[in-house]
């Protein structure tokens, strides 16, 4: 033993037995060493799962029931994200016009958004706009109360519309990056050409910014499908429930909780897992062409995600 570590190997001696493992765990393919560090984690929940005792008689028969709330989760989640992307294409062009009218106006809607809670934004859309539409028109009785009655939504579209304009704001500033992130190069060609201002954005810019775009786009739309949940607190009938409002109705009907959030938390865990993979292909598709990946078969999944 030297004083400072370890005996050092020496000719004749056996390799250290750290060094023995790094180099047998170098000829272990890296997706193997992934695949084995998740039977791990499925081992430790399964044996979790066993020892909490949960009633997996009741899980089973009402798994369908909360799983039926797929259908109102997604088609939010889909209406708020196109709303979203809409608002952000505009918001974006907003803050990079040199209109004062169109930079204010973008500047306002980021901020105002991003700087109030989610679920304040529902409660406003689904509780105050319908009590200020109805004070204007008792004030002002000569307009028809039809439009009054326009502001009055249910739950699961006023939920939509906040999440649009909620993601709406943060994707403005990474639509901006995505159009700031062209060379400038490509728009001066452009304009060599004779391109109008919207020939060079339509042909030009927004083809490669859109590439740019698609990750982050992909994370905010995952993230909007979990968001959905807060829709729940709107009151919303078990008719038109999601997947987390489902769960708590039938959890609390029959005192099984645990077990019912934790059937809404696998369904979100899955549906998450489900559009990852897409998105993942997605990237790679539109990645073609700009992004050489490396051709080792162990290359992380990261990598291959293109995260």
């Amino acid at each position: 033993m030297t004083a400072g570590g370890p005996d050092l190997p020496t000719d004749g001696e056996p390799v250290d037995r750290r060094e023995r493992l790094a180099l047998a765990s170098a000829r272990v393919p890296f997706r193997l060493k992934v695949a084995v560090v998740w039977v791990a984690i499925f081992a430790v929940l399964v044996a979790f799962f066993w020892l909490s005792r949960f009633d997996t008689d009741w899980m089973l028969d009402n798994l369908e029931f909360i799983a039926l709330g797929l259908r109102f989760t997604i088609q939010m989640a889909v209406g708020g994200i196109v709303l979203a992307v809409v608002l952000a294409g505009l918001g974006a062009l907003g803050r990079l016009s040199s209109n004062p009218v169109a930079y204010g106006i973008s500047g306002f809607y980021v901020s105002f958004f991003r700087g109030t809670p989610l679920i304040v934004q529902m409660f406003l859309i689904y509780l105050a706009m319908p009590q200020v539409a109805g004070n204007i028109v008792s004030e002002y009785p000569g307009i028809p109360v039809e439009y009054a009655n326009a502001f009055i939504l249910n739950a699961i579209l006023a939920g939509t519309i906040a999440l649009g304009l909620n993601y709406g704001a943060y994707m403005t500033e990474i639509f901006r990056a995505g159009i700031q992130s062209v060379a400038g190069g490509q728009g001066e060609a452009a304009d060599a050409l004779g391109m109008t201002h919207a020939q060079k954005m339509r042909k030009v810019v927004l083809p490669q910014a859109f590439r740019v775009v698609i990750p982050p786009t992909g994370n905010e739309f995952i993230a909007m499908m979990k968001d959905t949940a807060l829709v729940s607190f709107l009151g919303v009938t078990a008719v038109q429930a999601e997947i987390f409002r489902r769960a708590q109705l039938a959890g609390k009907a029959d005192f099984k909780n645990l077990e019912a959030y934790v059937l809404a938390a696998g369904l979100y865990w899955a549906l998450t897992a489900l559009f990852t993979f897409f998105q993942a292909r997605l990237e790679r598709r539109v990645s073609r062409g700009y992004v050489r990946l490396p051709s080792s078969s162990n290359r992380p999944a990261e990598q291959a995600g293109g995260h």
